[in-house]
């Protein structure tokens, strides 16, 4: 079953209507709607927008989302997280890296979707909201940590070039308190965040590795760095 079909599905068992009656309230067939709902058969999202407001689901939410923004989760996919190796052309890769319960106004919003979605927050390198994304939670999690923990990074610079990641890419960041062993990860040096790849020399000390028009190590003791999480997924944006 589709996101759209779900959806669908969901509003009219909540109102107690049949599929004909559903259907002669969204204009369309009987057979049309139960194929919808079954999710063998792809339905435009302005139709299922008209079909939604006539079953009675308000446009936008208290959580601030839209039905476009619901179409715009059909057959989201996830992506497991992995370290970074050394990877083709940016167009072919998608990198490794890669509960707030829902409310409506009414009790309208689809409960199968509260559990699934999140909004979460993109930040600048200020870490002002500039945008947001919708990510899906599987198991009451993002990337095995909680929904209300992880957030977006929009690179503030080229740093991290030959490591695939260039200015304005998006990187979910996930907490991690400790330095994790050729991961990428957002530290605070000197009160000033960044990007950097890590790596471990021993116990006390690390490498932060930087790659824009050449290779920069600096070598850090572990308590002059503070550690706020890793990424774990890159949106590129070009």
């Amino acid at each position: 079953m589709s996101r759209l079909g779900d959806l669908l599905h969901t509003e009219r068992l909540r109102r107690n209507l049949s599929l004909k009656q559903a259907a002669k309230l969204g204009g369309v067939s009987e057979g049309y709607l139960k194929d919808v709902e079954a999710g063998t058969r792809i339905i435009a999202d302005d139709q299922a927008r008209r079909i939604l407001k006539k079953l009675g689901l308000q446009e936008y939410t208290e959580a601030g989302f839209t039905l476009d923004d619901i179409a715009a989760t059909v057959d989201l996919e996830t992506v497991k997280p992995g370290k970074i190796v050394a990877p083709p052309p940016r167009q072919e890769v998608e990198l490794a890296y890669q509960e707030e319960n829902l409310k409506t106004k009414g009790g309208i919003w689809l409960d199968a979707l509260a559990s699934v979605l999140k909004r979460v927050p993109v930040y600048n390198n200020v870490m002002q909201e500039i945008d947001h994304r919708l990510l899906p939670i599987l198991d009451g999690r993002i990337e095995g940590a909680s929904p209300d923990k992880v957030f977006y990074l929009s690179a503030a610079d080229d740093s991290l070039r030959g490591f695939r990641i260039l200015r304005d890419d998006l990187c979910l960041i996930v907490p991690a308190g400790s330095p994790i062993d050729e991961a990428v990860m957002l530290v605070e040096i000197n009160k000033r965040r960044c990007l950097r790849k890590i790596k471990k020399l021993d116990a006390m000390h690390i490498l932060l590795q930087s790659y824009d028009r050449e290779y920069v190590a600096e070598t850090y003791v572990l308590p002059d760095v503070t550690f706020v999480g890793r990424v774990a997924r890159v949106e590129f944006q070009c």
